[in-house]
């Protein structure tokens, strides 16, 4: 247990320190790109990467699947285990190297009908295009060896070597865009940190993992002894294309029903909340192979210590970034980037709801995929059909609002009821009123403070900040005072807070006396 904890903890711990550093860089970088090489190019190349994510739905939750067996192994130390399920990853992940590979080139045959009337030129938009299909290939055939560092929770090691490079080549990036302006050196840039990061962090598992021996022949062998590894991923890969259209096709579908211009407008947001996203996912891949172990050992009493436990730790993140959207987003946009760059306040409300969404359900997910619980397959067709049903009819008349809220209306429903009512009666074995009985506060408390928060933006922050020196004055009066008493409300009102801080004694025992 005090391993497991110990490594949760140092995974957060690094992934928040990498989180920092790329946040500051993210909204440096993308004022510099978008003064230097222009709306446009930045647009398009939002719209490729989306592409490209499009296309590596081909890895079919392969990696999910797979990372489940290896719980087991590790928790008992078992190499050869290990080394069986490793060689079969590595096989399927060539495969898929190969097919996405194969894919875009397919899909590159249509970009004369696309981006025909860009100024920037179809070359570019091959080149560009090229280069992040050879850098996602490499990652399949390379890099498959960082779902074991993960699954033996270290995921830390991953974030220090691949943030590390990724803030490299950041800041290469904004050097050569501010001398040179030279659309082609920006994409070379990211093509060879790319290189260098398959080759650093290869050289690093070899010394972390010497027992590790892979053989793609026998991978394939082992397939015919893991066929529930098929069947997973087949009840796995619709869910991957349902989640890449409702949060990973921003870039396109506002490109197709909008304008490629209106891609990078609507990025400077997306690039906020993206990075809060990440924020999230830093204590989530910091926890999942712990939530997995946890599960394994079977016990029922713990396992569910835990989970509100978690529960309350995602309820403050939430807080934390929904507030901090809610009061300062359209600001800083206007301060930042500047007025000409803000969208509607009816987009920024239907972004931050669509985010609480996606945070909300974190911990559902995380004890759903703990459990190997992926059969509810026909939940995933129906949050794909209504996605679609609602974007096709919306976004030719209402743009960005209308994919917005085909995105909210197809996964609002699935996301708050089904699943944790399928965790629940299938992993769980509970009645799912335990799960409203102790959600319910968290509700409450939440919709109290975006109260709270919403006045304290009409009537405080949007008057008053003309600069962002006057943002950042503001938001340092309000902002902590405002987290502190969500805290302080969450601690006295949930069970899940006490369990949190009652890791830390002095903390608890004080708190305890302050509620007193």
């Amino acid at each position: 247990m005090g391993e497991r904890v110990h490594r949760s903890v140092m995974n957060i711990k690094v992934g928040m320190l990498f989180y920092m550093l790329s946040l500051i860089l993210a909204f440096f970088s993308r004022k510099v790109f978008l003064d230097c090489l222009g709306a446009e190019f930045i647009g398009l190349t939002g719209m490729l990467m989306n592409i490209m994510s499009f296309l590596s739905v081909a890895e079919l939750g392969i990696g999910t699947s797979i990372v489940y067996f290896l719980y087991k192994p590790l928790q008992e130390d078992d190499h050869q285990k290990i080394n069986e399920v490793m060689s079969m990853l590595a096989y399927l992940y060539r495969c898929i190297g190969f097919v996405i590979g194969g894919c875009g080139l397919v899909v590159s045959l249509f970009f004369p009908w696309w981006f025909s009337h860009l100024s920037v030129g179809l070359p570019l938009v091959y080149f560009a295009f090229y280069s992040f299909l050879a850098t996602s290939m490499a990652g399949y055939i390379f890099n498959y060896r960082q779902l074991l560092v993960g699954a033996n929770q270290k995921q830390y090691l991953v974030n220090a070597y691949f943030q590390t490079i990724a803030i490299v080549q950041s800041l290469t990036q904004i050097l050569l865009a501010w001398y040179y302006r030279n659309l082609y050196l920006w994409v070379v840039v990211g093509l060879v940190f790319t290189i260098i990061g398959i080759i650093v962090f290869n050289i690093r598992i070899r010394q972390l993992y010497p027992w590790l021996r892979v053989s793609l022949k026998e991978g394939r062998q082992n397939l015919k002894n893991y066929p529930e590894v098929l069947r997973k991923t087949r009840q796995i890969f619709v869910q991957r294309i349902k989640d890449f259209i409702l949060y990973r096709s921003d870039e396109i579908l506002v490109g197709t029903f909008v304008s490629i211009v209106q891609v990078a407008f609507y990025g400077n947001y997306t690039i906020i909340t993206s990075k809060l996203n990440f924020l999230v996912n830093i204590l989530s891949d910091g926890m999942n192979a712990g939530v997995g172990n946890l599960v394994a050992e079977g016990n029922e009493q713990n396992t569910m210590k835990v989970f509100w436990e978690l529960t309350a730790i995602r309820f403050l993140i939430v807080g934390i970034v929904v507030f901090g959207l809610l009061l300062f987003l359209q600001p800083f946009v206007t301060c930042w980037f500047g007025a000409q760059y803000r969208l509607s306040d009816l987009i920024v409300y239907l972004l931050v709801f669509n985010i609480f969404i996606f945070l909300s359900r974190g911990v559902v997910e995380m004890y759903i995929s703990a459990h190997g619980l992926y059969s509810d397959v026909w939940a995933s067709w129906i949050e794909l059909a209504l996605n679609l049903t609602v974007t096709i009819c919306l976004a030719p008349f209402l743009g960005i609002v209308g994919i917005l809220l085909g995105k909210i209306v197809s996964v609002f429903f699935i996301a708050l009821f089904w699943k944790p009512y399928f965790l629940f009666s299938r992993g769980l074995h509970q009645s799912v009123s335990v799960y409203w009985r102790g959600m319910l506060p968290y509700y409450l408390i939440l919709t109290l403070f975006i109260g709270i928060t919403l006045l304290l933006r009409y009537y405080l922050i949007e008057p008053q900040v003309t600069s962002l020196l006057r943002l950042v004055g503001y938001g340092l009066l309000t902002y902590p005072l405002l987290l502190l008493l969500y805290f302080c409300v969450l601690f006295a009102a949930t069970q899940g807070m006490k369990y949190f801080i009652a890791r830390k004694p002095a903390a608890y025992r004080l708190l305890r006396h302050l509620e007193l």
